[in-house]
């Protein structure tokens, strides 16, 4: 076999170790893969890529959901000379649909390689599709794997950029290979130098992180992002737990500790830290406070002071190759510490705008910044299928250009000022400004063509931070337009990139910087924003604020001090008022199951109920509910949810779907800010003593009271979603009846007659549709599951499918047994209700919302079941097609185009 550390292949590199049994991967929460379990899984998989008909040079898109999975199939292509392209499709479907159609046409047709669990999941875009688990099931074959030359390509690397602008780039085995080298050597690295990665798979950085003590015949641990960023101190456990001496993390990371910590400065009285030789800190600006806070806080548990290793690399350098190893003898009283040196066999000069290089590592020299170029044996020679992207990113002389601003002290150590990028960086995730630009251009509340997004840094902050300027569609002097413009902007930046904008600046048109050829000059807003020049927009998008949420009111007592520095941390703001909601402030659906998780930590309850959440949803308000719960606890059942409650307009009332909980709603309601109150209706029994309800009128007259009460007379709007549109068209019923004025009664995808498809549902149908919505489940396993829960009794069906479901997402949704139990039983009671009622008498109109239904096609949905409301109703109805499936109508990839819908026809209905 060849020596580990001159194996010029990938295939030599896991030949090299593929004897030992000893070391190898340990998954955390899953198994331990020895090097040589590693090379036996590899030629499985490896023969079954031959099998079903890849060929050396063919593309592979491996998902890397799952780590153990995607190491085995990474391994399996390299040995049978298929190219991997690590992968996650994102949880936007029509996105990951766009990245898939994307990628089929830049790759050429590739082979999609995922876990069966994600699979199914994957939209259809024409692509061959098979399965981890197939392929291992291949007899080995140790000696027929491909032999590749060191310059053929080994890896595509997907730069980020939205869905279908990515690039695929390069890395030889010798680009690979020499990296590592290089990196074992700046940082003297050897077999005992066990590693630890909790990146995804498709970064750089989770390559690296997996090679590297390949190279150096060392350990290595893996976890999942979730992992860590579930719980920040979860870090420190593990690299106790499994005696981790190099691990990375980008900066952001460092601050999640630190503010945690402040708040819990025992993060375990087991934690020791003292065998850690660096944390390699990387994918984005070291801040020198932070990394201050950070030692001295877990010096007690033996961090050394010297660990912290600030290093710069790029997908296009194979990750880390640049490393500063003097960082804390020589630049820790620096805002920003300089990168240090490249490794060997890496280059780095300074260019100026004319192509004049004004300094290099082979002739060092303190001089004005430039653009930062690269030349070495780790540096890719460019992106697959896209010769012009190649071409922009090389010099004439072969350089390759980074995008980044910096400088080379008189000892060749690398310090970035810019970029002349138009990116974000994140957490360590690098977010292209023009991706989420085509986004809120889209906006009915922005004017088209005038919106701009673009990094700042506030002082003190551990990570570069989003901020957003626009000119609204309406009056720049309108509170009203102005700040649902705001409310719009930052819910879909939440939808589309999962976190919220630090600065939001409503600006005249004439006011966004453009050049010559009309081009927003992004980086004159960053500067206008760091030297105060856009003070004003702030405190105009301040001020708006205050007046639909209220001045300031600081937090008062034990129990609201610590509700709003929960609140804080869920919305990542500095601060909240103690008296505006949740929802106005910003809150998700997914911020609200975060939001009762760390109230029961935080106030050490074993549970807040969801309902208390949703109708107390201010501190103060919350503060009481829970001060006082204690003792008596939770209130009374208020069907009533008030998800929005500013605006003039007439109010609409929501109906729940089949499943009771109105937590569906909550995007959608952000949408109506300023417009009109959006209140949810939610069923009985979620909690604690709450009974069923006995029959279908008596939800009804139940909800009509409520409604009553928040709004005592007419003209009325309600609306319902899927088993709720019947609902909603009995409440507009009874209104009428009792006298008053229904202008506006809106279906959610579902016929009049409602009963056949009731009586169809079982009790398995009911909990697998449940567990469906929660995504406990996949849509591809609900045929197997069906046949495996039917003879079990029914706690054990409920069991099972608590049992198989992903643990991330019982955590996430902070679901136990016994609460989807219940949650299943009044699901089966809403079914029961619906199977005894059947539609008659009328309303004026309603309002057919339709999209893919969940059986045949949209046209025989309509034309054979949902037009079945003309039956029902005295005037002519609307059939509105809308974007979307049944399950998925009002999820964060189709909300924005459906409440732009929805808010058109209630405006035509009330005027």
């Amino acid at each position: 076999m060849q020596d580990k550390n001159s194996a010029p292949t990938l295939p030599q590199l896991l030949e090299s170790v593929a004897h030992d049994r000893s070391r190898g991967v340990t998954f955390v929460g899953g198994s331990f893969l020895s090097y040589a379990d590693l090379w036996e899984s590899a030629c499985r998989i490896a023969q079954g890529l031959r099998g079903y008909g890849a060929a050396p040079g063919d593309r592979a898109l491996l998902a890397a959901n799952d780590p153990e999975s995607f190491v085995r199939a990474f391994w399996g292509c390299v040995l049978s000379g298929v190219v991997p392209c690590p992968f996650t499709p994102p949880a936007d479907s029509s996105r990951a649909y766009e990245q898939l159609d994307h990628l089929r046409t830049l790759l050429g047709e590739p082979l999609v390689v995922a876990p069966k669990a994600v699979g199914g999941e994957l939209p259809d875009v024409g692509l061959r599709t098979v399965t981890t688990e197939e392929l291992s099931q291949t007899a080995a074959e140790h000696e027929q794997h491909h032999r590749p030359a060191p310059d053929d390509l080994a890896l595509l690397m997907l730069t980020s950029g939205s869905t279908g602008s990515s690039k695929a780039v390069r890395l030889t085995h010798a680009n690979l290979l020499a990296a590592q080298a290089g990196k074992a050597g700046a940082l003297d690295l050897g077999p005992d130098d066990t590693t630890m990665n909790w990146i995804s798979a498709d970064h750089i950085a989770a390559i690296e992180a997996h090679l590297l003590p390949m190279v150096n015949g060392a350990d290595q641990v893996v976890a999942t992002p979730a992992t860590v960023l579930a719980d920040p101190l979860e870090f420190l456990r593990l690299l106790t737990a499994h005696r981790v001496r190099l691990t990375f993390t980008p900066n952001f990371l460092f601050g999640q500790i630190n503010q945690t910590l402040a708040k819990a400065p025992a993060p375990h009285r087991e934690v020791d830290l003292s065998q850690v030789r660096y944390i390699i800190s990387g994918g984005e600006a070291t801040v020198t406070a932070t990394v201050w806070v950070f030692l001295d806080a877990l010096a007690r548990y033996g961090l050394r002071a010297d660990v912290i290793v600030p290093a710069f690399g790029m997908t296009e350098t194979c990750a880390g190759s640049v490393f500063n190893r003097e960082f804390a003898a020589r630049d820790m009283d620096t805002e920003f510490p300089p990168l240090g040196r490249p490794v060997r066999g890496l280059r780095i000069r300074i260019v100026d705008g004319g192509g004049k290089v004004l300094s290099s590592t082979d002739e060092p020299g303190a001089t004005d910044p430039g653009e930062v170029q690269l030349r070495g044996t780790m540096v890719t020679d460019g992106y697959f299928g896209n010769d012009r992207a190649t071409a922009e990113a090389f010099t004439s002389d072969g350089w390759f250009r980074t995008g980044d601003l910096g400088r080379l002290d008189s000892e060749g150590r690398l310090s970035l000022v810019g970029r002349t990028k138009d990116s974000i960086i994140v957490n360590g995730v690098n977010y292209y400004s023009h991706d989420l630009e085509a986004v809120l251009d889209g906006l009915d509340e922005v004017r088209r063509g005038q919106v701009a997004a673009f990094p700042i840094r506030p002082d003190g902050a551990d990570s570069e931070q989003l901020a957003i300027a626009f000119t609204p569609a309406g009056d720049l002097a309108d509170d009203v337009t102005v700040y649902r413009a705001i409310v719009a902007i930052r819910s879909s930046t939440v939808m589309h990139w999962g976190f919220r904008p630090q600065l939001i600046l409503p600006l005249a048109a004439e006011e966004i910087p453009r050049g010559n050829l009309g081009k927003v000059q992004r980086s004159r807003l960053r500067a206008a924003v760091e030297d105060g020049g856009l003070g004003a927009a702030a405190r105009r998008a301040d001020e708006v604020s205050a007046r639909f949420l209220g001045a300031h009111v600081a937090p008062e007592g034990d129990a609201e001090t610590t509700l709003a520095a929960i609140y804080a941390r869920v919305l990542n703001v500095s601060r909240v008022p103690a008296t505006a909601s949740f929802f106005d402030l910003g809150g998700t659906s997914l911020d609200v199951l975060r939001l009762k998780s760390q109230i029961q930590a935080g106030f050490g309850m074993d549970d807040v109920p969801m309902s208390t959440l949703l109708q107390a949803p201010t501190v103060r308000a919350l503060a009481v509910r829970l001060t006082a719960g204690r003792a008596e606890g939770d209130s009374a059942y208020d069907p009533l949810v008030p998800l929005q409650v500013t605006g003039e307009g007439t109010p609409l009332f929501c109906v729940h779907p089949g499943l009771g909980e109105v937590l569906v709603f909550v995007n959608l309601a952000k949408y109506f800010t300023g417009e009109r109150p959006f209140y949810a209706l939610r069923a009985r029994g979620f909690g604690q003593g709450e009974t069923h309800f006995e029959s279908f009128a008596d939800m009804v007259s139940t909800y009509v009271a409520a409604i009553r009460r928040a709004q005592p007379e007419g003209p009325y709007a309600v609306a319902g979603y899927s088993y709720g549109g019947a609902v909603a068209f009995e409440i507009a019923k009874r209104l009428e009846a009792e006298g008053d004025r229904v202008d506006f009664v809106g279906v959610f995808n579902l016929p009049p007659r409602i009963s056949d498809r009731m009586n169809e549902i079982t009790f398995t149908d009911g909990a697998i549709n449940l567990a469906l919505f929660l995504e406990l489940i996949n849509h591809a396993d609900i045929e197997e599951l069906t046949g495996t829960l039917r003879p079990l009794p029914e706690a054990d069906q409920l069991a099972y499918l608590i049992d198989h479901a992903p643990e991330r997402r019982l955590t996430e949704l902070d679901l136990t047994l016994e609460r989807f139990t219940n949650w299943v039983h009044l699901a089966q009671n809403m079914v029961h209700l619906g199977r005894t009622y059947e539609p008659s008498g009328s309303v004026g109109q309603v309002r057919v919302f339709y999209c893919t239904p969940l059986r045949g096609s949209k046209q025989e949905w309509l034309d054979n079941q949902l037009r079945h409301w003309d039956e029902f109703t005295r005037h002519p109805n609307a059939y509105i097609e809308v974007d979307g499936e049944h399950y998925t109508l009002m999820s964060p990839q189709h909300v924005q185009t459906f409440q732009a819908t929805l808010r058109r026809e209630l405006a035509r209905a009330l005027g």
